[in-house]
């Protein structure tokens, strides 16, 4: 199905394994000719991709210095760009594109290279909370101005629209009156009604490949380099209202929106229980992720400026087991990134899916967790050059492109304030399973019956009952 006619120019910035798994997308579901496509990106990487879609392939690094020359000059009104790259300042290109009256989505709100790990920036100033607060506050200055979609890949992104689906769900089968949400305050209101304490963007991969991880060598199902710079940022979280204490190692944001604090230490060494149906409970990384920070935002409701409720919300990220070997080799030596980089594709995994959803905890009928599963051999059936994992992220670059193309002047926009039933209308197609599951889990299910513990047993879904010490 062809959704949308696109007579302008589509220039993609990066080509990994998301751009090359989202080129035929575009070409499949958006009426566009391979001739008005172009891709820039850093390295050689997926030209023989582009090569066999007949799509110009240029090589040079967006930098600071160079991004004006290298895509504004080529830039023109009504064009797309789609951003997929790593160490290529989302602001910057998001700017440039409201002057040249052009489209842009991103999957992250990406700084310049370097920027994650100087240690001359502030542990807030590398946070994702700050980088999000430095992209909201170009709204006012272009709005109503060309669609800019922030932040929609699988997560952020997907799983944003899976929290909506999920409490209409939740309140449907709780029998809870209510009336479908159409502002951010209705969406609030429902999610405090229905008990939400926190939500887990709970995330299980299984993939397995058919070569081992070497001693020295970081594998994963997705961007390496993108999964070390986020797991080196400080670990983030929504906070909610909910909580009793601040954690020894928890500091709130000085400036902004005050929906996130972020912990003095970084995500990859930091391990949160969670849960999913078919894993059921696990230890996940608490990598920082834009979602946690905007879900939370989203559900916040306020009385005179005063919070009144927000539910906590953070990623509990367990990656495949290779993956979490290769962060653990990386820990041990001080977040020193392996030499040797594998980053897997379809044709070198056997078996396994990536169970990727949203658990919301605290109604009292249980844990209610709505997501994909999406295995290995699905995604070679969908689409072409796909991991199961890369595929959730593939199919929401393809939904948000479309949405923005269809509502082109909406300024910038992060995820919840989309149509999600039109952007889950494109993507679950893709997604494999996507179900919604109840379930009795909670933190403290087994705990204390070996060894003392320090949790709060009159509140389940306090932060320090989910935090691995």
């Amino acid at each position: 199905m062809k959704y949308v006619a696109f007579k302008n120019h589509i220039y993609m910035i990066g080509f990994g394994s998301i751009g090359a798994g989202t080129l035929p997308l575009i070409l499949r579901h958006i009426d566009v000719k391979p001739e008005q496509i172009t891709i820039i990106t850093a390295d050689d990487r997926g030209h023989d991709v582009a090569k066999e879609h007949k799509v110009k392939f240029i090589v040079e690094a967006l930098t600071s210095d160079n991004y004006r020359e290298v895509l504004g000059s080529r830039l023109q009104p009504g064009d797309f760009v789609v951003n997929v790259s790593v160490d290529v300042a989302s602001t910057a290109i998001i700017e440039l594109c409201q002057e040249k009256a052009a489209l842009y989505i991103d999957t992250v709100i990406e700084p310049w290279a370097g920027h994650y790990t100087d240690p001359t920036l502030s542990a807030t100033e590398r946070s994702n909370y700050g980088m999000r607060e430095t992209a909201l506050a170009l709204q006012p200055k272009y709005a109503g101005g060309h669609t800019a979609v922030l932040c929609h890949g699988a997560n952020p992104g997907i799983v944003n629209h899976f929290v909506k689906k999920a409490l209409l769900d939740m309140a449907r089968d709780t029998g809870v009156k209510f009336t479908v949400p159409k502002s951010q305050e209705d969406w609030g209101k429902l999610s405090k009604q229905l008990g939400i304490k926190v939500v887990h963007i709970a995330e299980r991969d299984t993939q397995v490949c058919n070569k081992p991880k070497e001693v020295g060598e970081f594998i994963n199902t997705w961007s390496i380099d993108g999964f070390y710079s986020e797991g080196r940022q400080p670990a983030e979280l929504g906070w909610g209202t909910h909580e009793k204490q601040l954690p020894d190692d928890g500091v709130k944001h000085p400036y902004g929106c005050d929906a996130s604090i972020y912990l003095n230490r970084p995500g990859c060494t930091t391990r949160v229980r969670s849960w999913t149906p078919l894993e059921g409970p696990y230890h996940g990384f608490l990598i920082t992720h834009n979602e946690s920070i905007s879900i939370a935002d989203y559900l916040t409701l306020r009385d005179k400026g005063k919070v009144r409720y927000r539910p906590t919300c953070h990623y509990a990220y367990h990656p495949c087991d290779g993956a979490v070997l290769s962060v653990h080799e990386l820990n041990g030596k001080n977040g020193a990134l392996q030499a040797n980089k594998r980053l897997l594709g379809p044709e070198d995994i056997t078996k396994g899916m990536d169970e990727l959803g949203v658990l919301l905890m605290g109604n009292k009928k249980g844990v209610y967790w709505y997501g994909s599963r999406l295995t290995i051999d699905q995604a070679r059936q969908l689409a072409p050059y796909n991991t199961a994992t890369s595929l959730q992220v593939t199919v929401a670059v393809l939904s948000g492109m479309i949405w923005a193309i269809e509502n082109p002047k909406r300024g910038l926009v992060e995820p919840e304030q989309m149509d999600y039933e039109r952007v889950l209308e494109i993507a679950v197609p893709y997604l494999g399973d996507v179900v919604g599951v109840w379930g009795e889990w909670s933190p403290l299910q087994d705990r204390g019956t070996l060894f003392p513990e320090d949790i709060d047993t009159s509140d389940p879904w306090q932060f320090k009952n989910i935090r691995v010490v």
